[in-house]
């Protein structure tokens, strides 16, 4: 009923910048808020950065003043831009958001996952 569906991941440069972005199609009734995870190989997936419908952020030591995530709530659309990227930023990355497809139904969705390469 919900998917989420993540893009714009790829290669790239240390110090370089990507944005990713993550669309919410399907039966929604409201987001309550929406984030970025990502996971190595063997290690647990780590919160990235969150945003709630109300706009508040909360970001993981490691990215706070170079990652900025933000939403198009017109486009249920969630974007994480990623400056000043660093090879330990190398995981993949996946979206996630606290959905209601009713008054009363409310599920937390995943999305597929987009890798991000950070090499020279």
């Amino acid at each position: 009923q919900v998917q989420l569906v993540e893009s714009g991941g790829g290669l790239v440069q240390p110090g370089g910048s990507l944005r990713l972005s993550c669309a919410a199609s399907g039966r929604i009734f409201s987001i309550q808020d929406m984030g970025w995870f990502r996971q190595t190989p063997g290690k647990q997936r780590d919160l990235v950065a969150t945003i709630t419908s109300g706009g508040s952020t909360n970001y993981a030591d490691s990215v706070r003043g170079r990652f900025t995530i933000s939403t198009d709530n017109a486009k249920n659309t969630v974007y994480l831009q990623m400056n000043n990227l660093k090879p330990e930023d190398t995981a993949v990355y996946y979206c996630d958001a606290d959905i209601s497809t009713t008054t009363w139904a409310r599920l937390r969705y995943w999305g597929q996952g987009t890798q991000v390469t950070v090499s020279s």
